[in-house]
């Protein structure tokens, strides 16, 4: 998502940082591409006239014309005005409440019931909440089955009551939920393909029976500007407390994120980065307008890392490569846990300066992933621990147990070495990262 957009973006402002003054006529180049760049991703033509009119107005200022480095406070303009259109400041869920309600509403295909467990999931890791989940889509075949196969997955449990009125199972659930102990509760609405009364007043008489903390409208970010008629009409329908946006992985142009707030000032809350059960995350301006920017996002970098790797085992790596004795045991713990942070090349674009050094563009073959850790399972533990003793017989070896050419297995002990004396030579302070 957004990487036309960004890619437009960043060498605006590059050529921006290169200006020693700004007048009236670059800056009016400068923004018109921004214009173009908004308008080619599909952001409300609306939005984007306020959005550079603004630009324009700051750019033409005082605190400009009088900087040392104008091209950078442009840059630090743009990026401003960028995070105050995504909503400024992120929208966190309300908790609160025993249990706490939250109803997830949205149309046919949105992925609806998909985000549900996402996000059953995502309180339990982050907010260490008891969720449960409710069925009450009984008119979409088999939606109650997808749930109970989701909560089977997640070890969930999930409260149905068949082909029952919504309305009922929901405030059933609820007094269920007081009696055993849950603090969350995660209501999975009927869709329909489009909006019209009869859903609007099944999903009102849920909302008015249990009085939900948040009404969360599901919509596919690939929808283009018609999610914004869809949003108005949901939140005309139950007043909406946030929106999830889905398909942010998939080749959509983001104008739907960059309009929303601005449109229909109902934040978005979260935003499903992926198809597995943790692909989604808090929705952060600020975080969201780094990455379009180029400019990166450490802080989600340390967030997905510190989910998943274990701090000790960390500890002692580094120790290791300080002493030198860093071996391929503890590059495999390693590349395993990075591998749990998900695709490579996914992680790659929250470096700052990705896309200068090309990382934006990469394409990691997970195959190859796991030839690298077929080769290093294909040795004794004596090999790993000392790789120098590796030489033709036992190269031979090695490949045959993983499937792999000799050329694969020298390969990889020559890349292990180079990593080994990039990281002794970074932590020797004798050369700085790229970043």
């Amino acid at each position: 998502m957004f990487e036309s957009l960004g890619d437009r973006l960043q060498k605006v402002l590059h050529k921006a940082r290169g200006y020693g003054k700004i007048t009236e006529d670059n800056i009016s180049d400068m923004v018109k591409e921004v214009r173009i760049a908004l308008l080619e991703a599909d952001v409300n033509y609306k939005v984007v006239k306020e959005f550079t009119n603004k630009v324009k107005e700051k750019a033409l200022g005082e605190e400009v014309q009088s900087s040392l480095k104008p091209g950078e406070v442009f840059v630090k303009i743009v990026s401003d005005e960028l995070t105050e259109l995504l909503g400024g400041e992120s929208s966190e869920l309300n908790t609160n409440g025993n249990p706490a309600i939250l109803m997830l509403v949205g149309l046919q295909g949105s992925g609806k019931t998909t985000t549900i467990g996402k996000l059953g999931n995502l309180l339990r890791k982050k907010y260490h909440k008891k969720p449960m989940f409710v069925a009450c889509d009984v008119y979409r075949p088999a939606a109650i089955d997808q749930l109970k196969q989701i909560g089977k997955e997640l070890d969930i449990p999930v409260f149905e009551k068949g082909l029952n009125n919504p309305v009922e199972t929901s405030k059933e659930a609820i007094n269920y939920a007081k009696e055993n102990g849950y603090d969350y509760v995660l209501i999975d609405t009927a869709g329909r393909l489009h909006i019209d009364d009869t859903l609007m007043d099944e999903l009102a008489n849920i909302k008015e029976a249990v009085n939900p903390q948040e009404i969360m409208l599901v919509i596919d970010a690939m929808m283009g500007q018609d999610a914004i008629n869809v949003i108005t009409g949901f939140n005309e329908g139950v007043s909406l407390t946030g929106v999830i946006l889905t398909k942010l992985d998939g080749d959509t142009r983001g104008g739907v994120a960059l309009s929303v707030r601005h449109l229909t000032n109902v934040p978005i809350k979260f935003m499903g980065t992926s198809e597995k059960m943790d692909g989604l995350e808090l929705f952060d301006p600020k975080r969201m307008s780094g990455r379009i920017l180029g400019m990166g996002d450490i802080v989600s970098l340390v967030e997905k890392a510190s989910e998943v790797i274990d701090e000790e085992e960390a500890e002692n790596s580094l120790k290791k490569m300080q002493k030198g004795k860093y071996d391929l045991e503890d590059f495999l713990s390693q590349m395993k846990q990075i591998r749990k942070m998900g695709p490579l090349e996914n992680l790659l674009k929250l470096i700052p300066g990705a896309s200068k050094m090309g990382l934006n563009k990469v394409q990691i073959d997970p195959k190859q992933i796991g030839r690298i850790e077929a080769i290093i399972l294909s040795m004794t533990k004596e090999e790993r621990k000392n790789p120098s003793i590796i030489k033709a017989s036992r190269k031979t070896r090695i490949a045959k147990g993983s499937g792999v050419s000799v050329m694969e297995v020298n390969r990889l002990l020559e890349q292990f070495e180079n990593y080994k004396k990039m990281v002794k030579s970074v932590m020797n302070g004798n050369m700085k990262l790229p970043f």
